[in-house]
């Protein structure tokens, strides 16, 4: 494909993605920013949060996964589903009912300020780092099919990429996003949705023939405890990962808490539960189309998984219209995953960190939010440039396990403190929020060993979480 007609594409989509961005958040003050005037429709937002759920990552990962797990991801999808009702029906009505915008307000008024700015830290932390690779993976593409063909180095397509997300939330923010994302998860869907009819279309066959023939079409894995596969693994992990990286994350949060009321919240919350079981068996069996494909046509893949579909999407295998959708479907969705994680980190730091609100007018904190904006797509570009020159792995296996240790905290003082209305001696919980990742990451490297061959999957989020919960526990002020 050419890098050209890959300008032509991006240019197009931008042009569209900008004029919305622009009449949506025109008139946008500080409160459109921050919580989109409470005012968003319930339908819209549970839409957008389709495109920032499924990144880039999931666009270019979660196929390449099947060849060495099969549909197995699917059982840690049914997992956020489940835990998506338990963030509608525990999370949702609590933030409500205490009127937050930032949702780490509730730590401080549960516990106090030094438990505060630690959720606050810690969400600073990994919703840079999940953001940066999110975001990574475009970069990696765009380099492959644009950037290295003019000889360009990668710090320019770095900063080009962290650029336009920057340009689309500088004015509205959670007010631009709501629209902006609904365009971009349309898009995710229409390019996924095609794409599966072009190969099938190409292969000559039934799609569901051709998933239920292939052996990498299955799904539940009962038989080894061991295996990082197993089911209860896989579903237990999926539930706690997305109360902690939905529920407990201000991103995703900020859009849902910009609905009307709590049951408009809700609905957008079971709503895109539902709909994402669906998004990502859509890219599990185009993951499995993929492998037929090649296999049919003696075709020698990448070694990484991540590569399998930008290969083959822009190598003229398909008609020209799959590269089309693929850049669509990818830009659409790395792009609506940084957009609101740059919007996050922003009203985070500006309220949580800076507690700017509470001391300054609308104008100055216009002022310090726009200078917080900046300074957040700066360091998003830094800690990108780092992870492209140490990345050696598979992306969306990065994502999770970075997950599974800077969220576990966060769990551990958000179910300590809905369900253990006991006070904490508030001073030493930094050093339990940092002495629990520690822990667990020990437990993790001698895992094997200690427990008769067991290997940690993404269920050490629980285990992170519950050395948070435990060390809590160990800091109750006694009762006079």
């Amino acid at each position: 494909m050419s890098p050209i007609f890959i300008i032509l594409t991006i240019v197009i989509y931008f042009t569209v993605l900008f004029g919305i961005s622009y009449f949506s958040g025109r008139k946008a003050d500080n409160a459109g920013f921050f919580s989109g005037n409470r005012k968003s429709p319930w339908y819209v937002v549970a839409f957008a949060t389709i495109g920032a759920a499924i990144s880039g990552v999931t666009f270019v990962s979660v196929p390449g996964m099947v060849a060495g797990s099969g549909f197995s991801y699917l059982q840690m999808v049914l997992g956020f589903a489940v835990g998506q009702l338990l963030i509608a029906f525990v999370l949702i009505p609590l933030f409500y009912r205490m009127n937050l915008v930032s949702i780490y307000e509730y730590l401080e008024n549960r516990f106090g300020m030094s438990t505060y700015k630690t959720g606050a830290w810690f969400f600073f932390v990994s919703k840079m780092l999940g953001a940066s690779i999110r975001l990574f993976i475009v970069c990696v593409v765009l380099q492959l099919l644009v950037f290295e063909p003019f000889h360009l180095p990668f710090v320019l397509n770095l900063i080009f990429t962290v650029g336009i997300v920057w340009l689309y939330t500088f004015r509205g923010g959670v007010k631009s996003l709501i629209w902006t994302d609904s365009l971009k998860t349309f898009s995710l869907i229409v390019s996924v949705g095609l794409c599966i009819y072009y190969i099938v279309h190409n292969l000559g066959g039934n799609l569901l023939d051709i998933i239920g023939k292939s052996d990498m079409s299955k799904t539940f894995f009962f038989d080894d405890v061991n295996d990082k596969r197993f089911f209860f693994k896989q579903f237990l992990a999926g539930v706690f990962t997305v109360i902690a990286t939905s529920g407990l994350d201000q991103d995703l949060m900020q859009k849902t808490l910009s609905c009307k009321n709590s049951r408009d919240s809700q609905k957008n919350m079971i709503t895109g539960g539902i709909l994402q079981i669906f998004i990502n068996l859509l890219f599990l069996m185009l993951g499995v189309l993929l492998y037929t494909f090649a296999a049919k046509n003696n075709i020698t893949l990448p070694d990484k998984g991540d590569e399998v579909f930008p290969f083959l999407a822009t190598g003229r295998y398909f008609p020209i219209i799959v590269s089309i959708l693929f850049i669509v479907g990818l830009i659409s969705a790395a792009y609506a995953a940084a957009g609101s994680a740059l919007t996050a980190l922003t009203t985070s730091f500006v309220i949580d960190i800076l507690e700017t609100p509470k001391k300054k007018t609308e104008k100055e904190v216009s002022s310090i939010r726009i200078k917080v904006h900046v300074a957040m797509a700066v360091v998003m570009a830094v800690v990108i440039f780092v992870i492209n020159i140490l990345n050696n792995a598979s992306v969306i296996d990065t994502v999770y396990k970075i997950a599974s240790y800077t969220y576990g905290p966060l769990l551990g003082m958000f179910v300590f403190g809905i369900f253990i209305k006991r006070k904490v001696k508030d001073r030493y919980v930094p050093w339990v929020a940092i002495a629990s990742p520690i822990l667990c990451f020990v437990f993790d490297i001698n895992s094997k060993v200690w427990f008769n061959g067991y290997e940690f999957s993404h269920e050490r989020l629980i285990l992170n979480a519950l050395f948070t919960f435990i060390g809590l526990c160990l800091l109750i002020k006694k009762e006079k």
